[in-house]
Parts: C-alpha cells; sequence; structure tokens
C-alpha cells in the first residue's frame, strides 16, 4: 500500500505530465512506428494496385484534369501537394473542397496559437510554475478547497515584463495574460470562420450557378393538399405562380408492392447466379487481389420489358460453335410441401430458380402498369434553374406545413421507400431514434467509467491488487497501462459507435442519402464530444472522483471542490489527449492512407464470394463518408481550443497541427484518387462544421475562466463574460447572415438559363448557342452534371430493366453446352 500511494502521490504532484517522459516517449515511438510502416507499405503497394490506391482516377472521368502521380516510391507526393484548390472543386465537387477547407483553417488557426505559445505561454508558466497542485493530499477534499495557495507572485505585481525585458511599472501578475490571449484566439476564430465562410459562399455561388443539373432544377414539393393529388393539377399551380414553366412532376406514390417485388427478384437472381457459379465450378482464378485481375463479365440488361421466353433461356451473344463439356452433376435444392411444411423433393435448382424468376418477371411488368396510391409529395422540375431557386425561396402556400418547397436530393441520392412515409411517420421515427440516442448518452457513460479509470493505475490497486503491483514494478508496462491502452480502447470505440449510429440514422425516414450523412456527422459529433470529451473529462480524475464520492458525499454540495476537481481532470488528462492526438494523426492517417479496412475485409468478402457479380462487388471502391471522419478532425480542434492557454498546452497544439497537416495530405490522395462520394456536392456541411467551432469557442471561454476563478482571480473571470456573450450574439448573427447563401443560389449568381420565354427565334438562337457552348466547354463540367447526365426523377423499380444473370461461361449459360442429366426428384 505504500507503493500505491507513492504511485499515486507522483501521479498528482505531477497533473501536467512533464515528469513523466516515459510514456510520451512511448506513445510517440509506437505511433511513428505503426504509421511508418503503413505509409512505406501504401508507397510500395500503390503503382501495384491500382485499381485500389487510384480507383476514383481510373472511373470518374471529371479526374482528367488531375496529373498523373508517378510511380517512384516518394514522387508522387511533391505532384499531389502541387494540386491546387481550382483542380480539387474540379474534380472533386464542393463537398471535398469544404472539407478540406476546414483542416486548412484549423492548420492556420494552431499555427498562429502555436506561436504564441511557445513564445509567450510557455516562458510565462516556466517563470511561474504551478504550485497549487503540488501540494495535494489524496485524500483531502476539506484540505483542497480550504488551503489551496496561489502561485508565488499572484498577491504582488510580478516581474513578468522582465522575463521579456519590459519595464516594471508597466508589468501586473502573469493571470492577465489568460485573459489577453481568450481574447486574442477566439478573435482569431471568428475572424477565420468569417474569412473562410466568405471565399466559400463565393466559390459556392459561381460554381452552383453556372451548372444546370437536373437536380438544381428541381424542387421537393412537400405537403400536398388531397385537391393537388394530381401530376397536371401541380404543374398547373406552379405555372400559376407565373415563375417559370415546368418542364415535369413526378407525384411520388406508394411503390412498395413493386420495391418489395424487385427485392425478391433480386434474391432470387443471387440464388440462381450461386446455383449457375456451383454447377460451373470455380473457373476464376482468385490467387490475388482482384485488383490484378481482368474484369468479370457484366450483366446483359434487357433491349425492352418484353419475353420472348423465360429470360435467361434466351440464345443471345452465345458462341454456337464452341461446346463446352460438363459433366458434372447440376445442383438441386428442396422444395417443401404438405401440412407444416413435413415433405420435400429435390429439384434441378437452375430450372427451378429460372422458373420463379420467369414468374416474379411478369409480376412486376404486371404491377407497374397498376395504379398506386399517391402521396403528398413530388418532384417537380423547371425549365431553369432560376425558376427553381424562386420557388424555393418563396412562401408558396399560406397554410402552415403546405405546399412546402426545398432543394431536391439528386435522383441517385433518393431513398425512395421513405418518399411515401407519411410524415407523421417520419416524424416518429426520426423522434424516437433521437430520444433512443439520449438514453444511449447514459449507456455510453457507464462504458466509459472503467475507461476512465483505466487512466490511473491507483484505480487498479483497489481492484487488482497484484496486477498493480506487477505494472509498478515495471515502468514501461505502467506506462503502456497509462496511455496505450486508454487511447486505443476509446479508439475503437470511436470507429465502432460510428457504424451504429449510420444504421440508426438510416431507419429515421429521411429522404435523401445527403440528409442522412448530415445526421450521421450529427450524431457521430454528440457521441465523440459528449462521451468521450465532457464524459471523459469529467471522469478523468478517476481515483479523485470516486474517493470524493465515497467519502465526502456530504460535501459534494460544495461546487468549488466539484469545479477543482474538474479543472484538476483537464490537467491531468492533458497527456491522454496528446497521446490521443498522436496516435489519430502519426499512427491510424496512414493506415486510413493504405486503406487498412479495405485490405483486411478482402479475405474475409473473398471467401463469401459465389458467382461473377460478387467477385466484382470486390473491385469496388471504398466510399467516403464525412459523417465517420469530420466529427473527429472537429473534436480535436476543440481540444486543442480548450488548451490552448493552459500549462503546457504547446504539446496539444503541437500534435494537433501536425494531425491537421497530415490528415489534409492524406484525405486529399483520398477523395482525388482512391474513394468515391456519390452524393450531389453542394457544401452544406460548411455551416454545421463552423456552428461546432462555436460551440468550441464557448468551452474554451468557460474552461478559462474556470481556470482564473480557480485561482482566485476572480474579477479577471469575470471580464471573460463579456466575450461569452459576444461569441453567442457573432453565432447568432453568422446563422442569419451566412446560413441562407449556404442554403439557396443567389439570382445574381445564376449565369445562364436553359430555355427562354422571348420568342421562338430567341429560342432557336438560344438553343444553338447552347449547343456551342456544350461542345466547346464539355470537358469542364461540373462533377455533378457529369455524374447527372441523362438521369431524371423517376422510381428506378419503374423502370429498371430486368437484368440477366452474371455467369462466367455465356454459352453454358444459353444452352450451348453438352450438360449433365437433370436430377429426378425425391
Amino acid at each position: 500500500m505504500k507503493d500505491n500511494s507513492r504511485t499515486c502521490k507522483k501521479a498528482l504532484d505531477d497533473p501536467w505530465g512533464t515528469e513523466h517522459p516515459r510514456d510520451t516517449t512511448i506513445q510517440i515511438a509506437f505511433s511513428v512506428t505503426l504509421g511508418l510502416g503503413a505509409f512505406l507499405a501504401f508507397c510500395f503497394l500503390r503503382p501495384r494496385w491500382k485499381e485500389l490506391y487510384a480507383a476514383r482516377k481510373k472511373r470518374v472521368d471529371r479526374t482528367n484534369t488531375l496529373p498523373e502521380l508517378p510511380d517512384s516510391f516518394f514522387g508522387w507526393m511533391l505532384p499531389l501537394w502541387r494540386i491546387t484548390e481550382e483542380q480539387v472543386l474540379a474534380s472533386a465537387g464542393l463537398d471535398a473542397f469544404v472539407y478540406l477547407a476546414f483542416f486548412k483553417l484549423a492548420i492556420k488557426f494552431l499555427t498562429v496559437t502555436l506561436f504564441f505559445a511557445l513564445v509567450v505561454i510557455k516562458p510565462v508558466h516556466d517563470q511561474y510554475p504551478d504550485n497549487a497542485g503540488q501540494k495535494l493530499p489524496i485524500n483531502s477534499t476539506e484540505f483542497l478547497v480550504e488551503n489551496m495557495h496561489l502561485p508565488d507572485g499572484l498577491e504582488t505585481r510580478s516581474n513578468w515584463g522582465q522575463v521579456f525585458g519590459g519595464p516594471v511599472e508597466y508589468t501586473t501578475d502573469y493571470l492577465w495574460m489568460y485573459l489577453a490571449f481568450a481574447y486574442l484566439f477566439t478573435g482569431l476564430a471568428m475572424y477565420l470562420i468569417v474569412s473562410e465562410t466568405r471565399r466559400i459562399i463565393e466559390v459556392r455561388q459561381e460554381y452552383l450557378g453556372t451548372q444546370t443539373t437536373i437536380t438544381d432544377r428541381t424542387i421537393l414539393l412537400s405537403g400536398i393538399p388531397p385537391y393537388l393529388k394530381s401530376e397536371e393539377k401541380i404543374k398547373e399551380f406552379i405555372e400559376h405562380l407565373e415563375i417559370g414553366k415546368v418542364d415535369s412532376v413526378l407525384l411520388c406514390k406508394n411503390w412498395k408492392e413493386l420495391d418489395d417485388l424487385i427485392a425478391q427478384r433480386n434474391t432470387l437472381l443471387r440464388k440462381l447466379e450461386e446455383a449457375w457459379a456451383v454447377y460451373l465450378g470455380k473457373n476464376r482464378a482468385v490467387e490475388t487481389l482482384p485488383i490484378v485481375q481482368p474484369l468479370p463479365p457484366g450483366p446483359e440488361l434487357e433491349g425492352g420489358d418484353e419475353h420472348e421466353d423465360s429470360p435467361l433461356l434466351r440464345n443471345t451473344n452465345g458462341d454456337a460453335g464452341i461446346i463446352t463439356p460438363y459433366t458434372r452433376r447440376r445442383p438441386t435444392t428442396k422444395i417443401w410441401s404438405g401440412r407444416c411444411k413435413l415433405h420435400y423433393k429435390n429439384v434441378d435448382a437452375i430450372d427451378y430458380y429460372e422458373e420463379k424468376l420467369h414468374r416474379i418477371d411478369e409480376e412486376i411488368k404486371a404491377s407497374r402498369k397498376k395504379g398506386f396510391e399517391p402521396t403528398p409529395l413530388a418532384f417537380v422540375t423547371m425549365d431553369s434553374v432560376a425558376s427553381a431557386q424562386m420557388v424555393i425561396q418563396a412562401v408558396l402556400d399560406p397554410s402552415p406545413l403546405q405546399l412546402l418547397a426545398r432543394n431536391s436530393p439528386a435522383p441517385s441520392d433518393i431513398v425512395w421507400p421513405n418518399t411515401y412515409l407519411p410524415r407523421s411517420t417520419r416524424m416518429l421515427r426520426a423522434w424516437s431514434i433521437t430520444a433512443f440516442i439520449a438514453v444511449l448518452t447514459v449507456f455510453w457513460t457507464i462504458v466509459l467509467v472503467p475507461v476512465a479509470g483505466a487512466l490511473n493505475t491507483c484505480s487498479i490497486h483497489e481492484v487488482w491488487p497484484g496486477l498493480a503491483d506487477a505494472l509498478d514494478s515495471r515502468p514501461n508496462l505502467q506506462s503502456i497501462v497509462n496511455t496505450q491502452l486508454p487511447t486505443l480502447a476509446l479508439t475503437l470505440l470511436n470507429v465502432a459507435v460510428p457504424y451504429f449510429y449510420d444504421w440508426l440514422a438510416n431507419h429515421q425516414g429521411m429522404i435523401s442519402q445527403a440528409d442522412i450523412e448530415l445526421s450521421l456527422v450529427s450524431k457521430n459529433f454528440f457521441f465523440t464530444f459528449f462521451n468521450f470529451f465532457v464524459i471523459f473529462t469529467a471522469l478523468g480524475t478517476a481515483s479523485g472522483v470516486v474517493d470524493m464520492f465515497e467519502r465526502f458525499g456530504d460535501r459534494l454540495k460544495d461546487t468549488s471542490s466539484i469545479a477543482y476537481a474538474l479543472a484538476l481532470s483537464l490537467q491531468k488528462l492533458l497527456l491522454f489527449y496528446f497521446d490521443f492526438i498522436i496516435l489519430q494523426g502519426f499512427g491510424l492517417f496512414p493506415l486510413r492512407l493504405l486503406e487498412i479496412g479495405s485490405l483486411l475485409l478482402y479475405p474475409i468478402n473473398l471467401f463469401g464470394a459465389k458467382t461473377p457479380r460478387d467477385y466484382a462487388k470486390l473491385l469496388q471502391p471504398p466510399i467516403f463518408s464525412y459523417g465517420f471522419f469530420l466529427p473527429q478532425a472537429i473534436l480535436i480542434f476543440i481540444i486543442c481550443m480548450v488548451y490552448s492557454v493552459l500549462r503546457s498546452s504547446w504539446m496539444v497544439l503541437l500534435s494537433g497541427l501536425a494531425y491537421f497537416m497530415i490528415g489534409h495530405f492524406v484525405h486529399k490522395y483520398q477523395l482525388l484518387y482512391a474513394m468515391d462520394d456519390h452524393q450531389h456536392s453542394t457544401g452544406k456541411g460548411w455551416i454545421m462544421i463552423c456552428n461546432r467551432i462555436i460551440i468550441g469557442l464557448v468551452l474554451f471561454q468557460l474552461t478559462t475562466a474556470g481556470q482564473l476563478a480557480l485561482m482566485k482571480a476572480y474579477r479577471r473571470s469575470i471580464i471573460i463574460g463579456p466575450l461569452l456573450f459576444a461569441t453567442l450574439w457573432f453565432s447568432y448573427v453568422y446563422s442569419r447572415t451566412y446560413k441562407p447563401l449556404m442554403t439557396f443560389i443567389a439570382l445574381r449568381s445564376l449565369r445562364r438559363a436553359e430555355h427562354s420565354d422571348l420568342g421562338s427565334d430567341i429560342l432557336e438562337e438560344s438553343l444553338l448557342s447552347e449547343h456551342r457552348y456544350s461542345s466547346e466547354t464539355r470537358n469542364r463540367q461540373t462533377v455533378d452534371e457529369a455524374r447527372e447526365s441523362g438521369l431524371r426523377f423517376i422510381n428506378p423499380s419503374l423502370i429498371m430493366s430486368l437484368e440477366n444473370v452474371w455467369v462466367a461461361d455465356k454459352s453454358a449459360r444459353d444452352g450451348n453446352a453438352s450438360v449433365a442429366p437433370r436430377p429426378n426428384g425425391d
């Protein structure tokens, strides 16, 4: 127990971790080793597996503006760094541009704050060491509150100015430094937010004002009253407003029956393909990654909806001159029948699923001709972007919640099953999942309690003294427990939980994938910020908080003791957050560049692949999800702001600057060359980013005020109050001023209309000039224009071709091979 007390006292005597360099050294060594190994592996594999590490460059036409990266080991880095913002915008779109702009904002802010932290804040703190936390008995809350003394020099005028050679008469105690830098860093953050927002708005308005996709010309009209539930009446109503002409209207209907038939057909198609794969055998080489193998045969799409016979029995694209002998027996499947399905017989699986597929195709054709019940939701495509923007920005009906117009999602972005859900059902789902996440907050708190306890080996003495003694006798293992295990545990939790929140977001009933993505950003940020930062910080003083709860429960009503415990928690967690940021930046970012998840999952997916369609899915590049990456980056930026004026802040700021510099480089490569982003690009996430930065500013100011109050600098703590109110006022003005410009397109920004109402002669001239413009600027199409070319707003279940089965050997499928005899039913 004496060793335990000595160890705990040592931890409390050095809350800033300055006397524990071993912990920091081990964390840096582990992260750098992990990251360097992943980076070297990426440099080696990149030119060899281009279908994986340059998948987007090879698949997306809009990336032709990007340079071809050299195949040398390190030669690709400088050309990637030289890629301009204009090239990013042209090849990856607004969302990628905004995402990388946030990293640049963080780099600018942390560069300035790190400069002041090294030049001013650190020398001052070195001149006036913190004695408040160095004489605290372990189990004495009363002493903590009553005998907390100030550092030397606080009660009299200090010689702070002498540190920098300034005159003594103009100096005061060093706690004014907290106040000065709180105002300076807040002003810097506000300036960067406003300047970057103005720049992004200018780019966004010019970018969206010149593109004319079908999405930009379409409005989503909700709350349609019963008397308008007709495409003709909706068109007449919109044109009666004299805003513009309507090109087309799609009134959403309850297509659930048709969607279910399509889903059943997809299941049968997969079973049929599996049966063919069993019959033909694995005739496809799978010794290595599919990225170095030829593509599997593609699906044969029907030219129409008419069948001569079963679509899988026609002789198309087969070579009658080639006959492949197949002597193996054809696969069978069981058909259960009788009462309680107790009897079965074996039938030929291929014939059985072909017949079922043929029957369900006939059902789908018949279902497409039925009349479906209309819903109060419609997609209205106008003749120009200007007309669509005027409708979106106007109030169409005096009745509340009726005829509401807003920006439409892209056709490929729409979650069609949610379009014919009643509004009450969507609202019920949204509020239910929100309430469920609130309940989960308590659950995550319970999970984080033991993790917080692992931050201090003193807690292990209370549960497992033998293990604690073994750790105390081995300093390296003790450092690993205090640094590696907590950061790894929290990292794994931060990786796993977003997938669960993604599943929840997809069940909220949102109409578009873009809305789901923004909801995922919000949910994951709430989890990482509240559970990981707020709760974890409150529990960070594991032994201190537990001790106060157990022995001084009656005195917990004294708010000053709780406040001091939380302040001490921030001090003790500095090394933890430093280790966490180091692990994320130096260790995990190179693993993301290596796409370690795809590499690790490939053997599993390969083992489960049976059909050519399964092998084709293995070739698909991973999707870049902002909802998984952005919340953690915002959290780390907030952590850096909170610690920016505290003692040893340069450690967090330096690690944060390295994190954002490495992250900008890694994500720039992934967004431009490796990963896909299928959503319509609008850059709406920037307002969400800035709102959360403002939350971080408020937390930074409260933390600074709390530190001053705990050092009995009450007047200076109160002076933080006006800064806090100014930040809240800034948030209100910022939302009112800039949010509309990040939501709509200003009419002055619209450069070119698609049609003209000035007469047939002018219309003809405009169409000719449009044709010339299209021919001359084909290579300057935006990402969305190229991606949405030829798309229209209609449920795919209504028009999709009933595609043929994917079989590696088409001659066998088309009946040109000598097949084995079919089995007899039992």
